[in-house]
């Protein structure tokens, strides 16, 4: 006796909407339209259920970037059978970086279905990554690990994943200008703080010297994308000796 399981359309307005729309990203038929909606659900929002607990993406991430984490370590070892440890680890870190899964957020246009008390323009790039993540957190609840398997390879593998161009994609600038100093014995120093200004939002800046001259500057509103902008500076100036 084989039982079928049936998908059960939204009655309201919205959420048939939102059904329809994921039917034509997904390239199927979605069961449990609160799963997605729970993913796109900021927690901004302030939502919480019946027993209190807060509604967001949050939880959703978490499990979608350890799927598809290993989705794509699954993909490489078969892809690439000759690949050490190290050389595998790199390449999914990769394809998953966070600079990544943003282009994948953006060019998908996730942000269309989130629910946020924060103006779109205020929240970050992040949010894209953030919400791919938990799209594929909500699939695996809904629909199981073989239809994550799929989107995640019809999505990001297929369309962006060419091993031989990864393998010259630097996917951080930081890491290669330590690198580089340390085993060209330089001096280097990483000068961050906080450099708000007049504006609103909360911005850092970093300058770089090499051997006591300092090389570049950077300012963005984290440390981290500060220190990469002035990195990658760097290695622009001291491209020849560092390649």
């Amino acid at each position: 006796m084989s039982f079928i399981r049936k998908i059960v359309k939204p009655h309201n307005e919205e959420d048939k909407q939102l059904y329809n729309e994921l039917k034509t990203l997904l390239s199927f038929s979605p069961r449990k339209i609160h799963k997605y909606k729970k993913a796109f659900t900021h927690r901004s929002v302030q939502m919480l259920d019946e027993k209190g607990m807060p509604i967001n993406y949050e939880r959703l991430e978490f499990l979608g970037d350890s799927i598809l984490g290993s989705v794509i370590a699954a993909y490489l070892y078969k892809k690439v059978p000759e690949g050490t440890e190290g050389y595998l680890t790199q390449m999914r870190s990769k394809i998953v970086s966070r600079e990544h899964l943003n282009e994948l957020g953006k060019d998908l246009d996730l942000i269309r279905f989130v629910k946020s008390n924060i103006d779109q323009a205020n929240v970050g790039d992040n949010i894209h990554g953030n919400i791919f993540e938990a799209l594929i957190g909500a699939i695996y609840l809904d629909r199981g690990y073989n239809y994550c398997q799929k989107f995640i390879y019809e999505k990001v593998v297929m369309p962006y994943v060419d091993i031989a161009k990864l393998e010259g994609k630097i996917t951080s600038y930081k890491g290669l200008i330590i690198e580089w100093c340390q085993k060209s014995k330089k001096k280097y120093s990483f000068d961050t703080y906080e450099d708000t200004g007049n504006e609103p939002i909360k911005h850092f800046s970093v300058k770089i010297s090499i051997d006591g001259e300092q090389i570049a500057k950077g300012r963005a509103t984290s440390k981290k994308k500060a220190e990469e902008q002035a990195s990658k500076r760097v290695y622009f100036a001291f491209q020849n000796q560092i390649n």
